[in-house]
């Protein structure tokens, strides 16, 4: 058992996608307003490194091959969450398996802490378990009387200073390699992070990075004074924009994280970045120690890890995030880039916070890692939104069409409408023994406190071995419904054969079930049944019920 901790999330901006596809590029717009009672201001930054870390999360032992994007709204337990608190110890789940898997360990804050802020330069000082390590950062301000927010960048290396500074924020100055230094074999790592949990640490440089991003906050948190306040962003290209994401994903305490042209070991999908003709994977794992070192095991392939990286795109919903990439250069493999930023969007708005994504490759220059009048505005009002509480921010995914993404060719899986209040979930289990047959049957009940006109749904599935038969029941909400529709998510192997007392969309993984002309008029709290008969394990089923 692994617990991972993280207090309550403030507050989401509610906030609807609509997709709209140009001749030059693909672009889902979203505006990011909130309703009222609800602070322009508030988007999901927590005051603790990770809010979840008291989330109970037992690890498999093994994962099944899935040639698509795991589905980031499933439990590692097959059940599917329904409510928005759900996702709190959800995203521990897929954060101990990103640790796991992909990048090793990142420990807990250490003993102790210590360090300076002062106009020019950051000081970061740590002990712990008997080893001490030290490192610093440069810091320039903008204009005006702080304290001021303030965007660490990567070896001096992403968004525009310029613009950042422009935009009221300070400029760290973060040299990453004072951390983890490149260049080093994997069993004798080197750096600030290794001399505190030593040289043959697993974890891999790109996770040591962001530990030493959390320290700089740490120091911040205590001593900013007026020169710095807590309202932190992220940035890097290249390698340094893979080390700027993987800081946004693990530490709930940044605002704003923006990747730039980070390629493999960075957004693109795993799954997918070998075959559009990007940086493999085993040679970025090669190349330098980025990954961790039990990421090894998967760079052929990757379809048997349990999560990719649109999961680790929803690890920083709600919080803003702003990528930018570059479309003319296939080693960065920009379009398995757009699909996790698709799949990780999905999160976003289920969560209300749609508005807070951008993904932006719409760009005419080709130049790696150039600063470009395209990502002047957008960058901006990301400052603006989400470090000084001023102005509004579009998100969206802005596509240019040498590489468009398409989500729907990686995913058997739907999105999920998100109550806004606790879900639960209560399942009981009979067997029964007749001569040599065994009959297992399990019953589901998923509530999800449903708005009034909306419906709930639950299963009772009969299963055998190689099959089974699930009877779903539909329960209308506080008013009557006039239709209604059911989508339940198949395990991996099952396949639908027969249905009745409903339509239905597809066989496996997602599929998608209505009503029929004598069920669909239900009257408030009324309930109507149908069932289906598929081969497979029905294990884990957790439908989920709209009206219409």
């Amino acid at each position: 058992m692994i617990s991972s901790g993280r207090f309550k999330i403030r507050s989401t901006v509610v906030v609807l996608a609509t997709t709209a596809l140009a001749a030059a590029g693909a672009m889902v717009a979203v505006a990011n307003t909130g309703p009222a009672g609800v602070s322009a201001g508030d988007v999901g930054v927590m005051a603790v490194e990770d809010d979840g870390a008291d989330c109970p999360v037992s690890l498999p032992g093994s994962t099944a091959s899935n040639s698509r994007l795991p589905d980031p709204f499933t439990r590692i337990n097959g059940q599917r969450i329904t409510s928005k608190s759900d996702w709190r110890c959800r995203r521990a789940e897929i954060r101990e398996l990103a640790e796991r898997y992909v990048y090793g360990d990142k420990p807990a804050k250490p003993s102790s802490v210590t360090g300076t802020v002062t106009s020019s330069g950051i000081t970061v000082n740590v002990s712990h378990n008997g080893r001490s390590s030290s490192f610093s950062a440069s810091v320039q301000l903008p204009s005006g009387t702080g304290p001021f927010p303030a965007v660490i960048v990567y070896g001096g290396f992403g968004g525009d200073t310029a613009t950042i500074r422009s935009s009221g924020a300070a400029v760290i100055s973060f040299d990453p390699y004072s951390v983890g230094r490149e260049g080093t074999p994997r069993n004798n790592k080197q750096g600030a992070f290794y001399s505190i949990y030593g040289n043959t640490s697993p974890t891999g440089l790109l996770m040591a990075w962001a530990w030493g991003v959390s320290r700089i906050i740490d120091v911040i948190e205590s001593n900013g004074g007026n020169v710095l306040r807590t309202d932190i962003g992220v940035t890097g290209c290249s390698r340094f924009g893979k080390g700027a994401f993987a800081a946004g994903v693990f530490d709930q305490r940044v605002g704003l994280t923006m990747p730039i042209e980070s390629g493999t070991a960075g957004l693109p999908i795993h799954r997918g970045v070998n075959a559009e003709g990007g940086q493999t994977l085993s040679s970025a794992y090669g190349e330098q120690p980025w990954f961790g070192d039990a990421f090894g095991s998967y760079t052929g392939n990757p379809n048997t890890l349990p999560i990719d990286t649109h999961s680790l795109v929803s690890m920083i919903a709600p919080r803003g995030l702003l990528v930018m990439d570059n479309p003319h250069i296939a080693n960065l493999g920009p379009r398995s880039a757009s699909v996790a930023a698709l799949g990780g969007a999905e999160v976003y708005k289920a969560l209300g916070a749609g508005g807070n994504l951008l993904y932006h490759s719409n760009v005419s220059n080709g130049t790696h890692c150039a600063n470009r009048s395209e990502w002047t505005a957008p960058l901006q009002q990301a400052i603006g939104r989400f470090l000084r509480n001023t102005g509004s921010f579009t998100g969206g995914v802005n596509m240019h069409s040498k590489a468009t993404g398409n989500l729907s060719q990686w995913r058997d899986w739907t999105t999920p409408t998100l109550s806004d209040g606790p879900g639960s979930t209560t399942t009981t289990t009979t067997t029964t023994t007749t001569g040599t047959t065994t009959t297992t049957t399990t019953t589901t009940t998923t509530t999800d406190n449903p708005p009034v006109g909306a419906c709930t749904a639950s299963v009772s599935v009969n299963q055998w071995n190689g099959g089974f038969v699930a009877t779903v029941k539909v329960t209308a909400g506080a008013s009557p419904l006039t239709g209604w529709s059911v989508a339940v998510t198949l395990p991996s192997g099952a396949s639908v054969t027969n249905s009745w007392n409903s339509t239905r969309s597809g066989t496996t993984g997602a599929v998608q079930f209505g009503n029929v002309s004598f069920n669909g008029n239900l009257g408030a709290g009324q309930s109507t049944e149908f069932g289906f008969q598929a081969t497979g394990s029905g294990s884990g089923l957790s439908p989920t019920c709209s009206a219409g």
